[in-house]
């Protein structure tokens, strides 16, 4: 198993010598900002100088967006966006490209179903061409306290190509269940994992191992699973920690 790195676009060229030096397999985060100047050519740019072959999968942007919403024109800017990343992705040909839900109970007042009926009309023609583009896509958790909006949505879809990107470091701060119910929930849908630690006062990106989540007890939980592995630590030093540290969990 070799993991994803996280990296946002904007800083590709700042830790490029240290990317190729590792021949990192990388996650490539572009922001919603990212798109207001990007060129097809800037995107072949970054193809080339990623000359070692490196495996890739996509963080979409999530700022402002949602797939869910109730409002119809903010609904259609979402849909925009999510073409321009499977623009990008038709050149640099990611395995996964990871999506936020944009679900809160808050927000939606506990009205899942009102979320869910607007995010398929969103989600089917996204996935469409997502998948004849040989790409997956894997919806993350990120503000959910239990996982039952993302296996409905995993459902609704009904897609081997569609399913829910499962971040370590969110479920440690937000989740009100225990970790061995939420992947009993999700596992069949389970694209992609992202690895990233704290203590559950912050949603701090550390190192594996650095915080309280129980690496050993998901990699127990998830034995045999065929996925994308993304480590999200968000510093260099970081990264080297986790990606030395990863084995010592995976349960062979």
């Amino acid at each position: 198993m070799t993991p994803f790195v996280h990296v946002p676009y904007d800083s590709v060229d700042r830790y490029l010598s240290f990317i190729k030096k590792e021949k990192l397999n990388l996650e490539i985060y572009f922001g919603s900002r990212s798109f207001d100047n990007l060129t097809a050519d800037d995107v072949i740019s970054l193809k080339n100088k990623l000359d070692y072959d490196p495996g890739l999968t996509i963080h979409a942007p999530f700022m402002d967006l949602s797939p869910g919403a109730v409002d119809l024109n903010i609904r259609e800017v979402t849909v925009r966006r999510f073409h321009d990343v499977l623009n990008v992705a038709e050149t640099l040909k990611p395995e996964v490209i990871v999506f936020h839900s944009g679900y809160d109970k808050w927000k939606y007042n506990n009205r899942v179903n009102i979320w869910l009926e607007n995010s398929v009309q969103t989600w089917e023609p996204i996935n469409r061409r997502a998948s004849d583009l040989g790409v997956k896509i894997a919806v993350e958790n990120i503000f959910e306290d239990e996982p039952g909006n993302l296996k409905m949505l995993a459902e609704a879809m009904d897609s081997d190509n569609f399913g829910i990107c499962f971040d370590t470091g969110h479920f440690n701060l937000f989740s009100k269940l225990p970790l061995p119910i939420w992947l009993e929930m999700i596992k069949p849908h389970i694209k992609e994992l992202h690895l990233h630690d704290n203590s559950r006062a912050g949603d701090d990106h550390l190192a594996i191992g650095e915080g309280t989540f129980d690496f050993k007890l998901l990699f127990n939980e998830l034995k045999g699973l065929d996925c994308a592995y993304t480590i999200e630590a968000h510093s260099e030093e970081g990264v080297k920690k986790s990606l030395s540290r990863i084995n010592d969990f995976i349960i062979p």
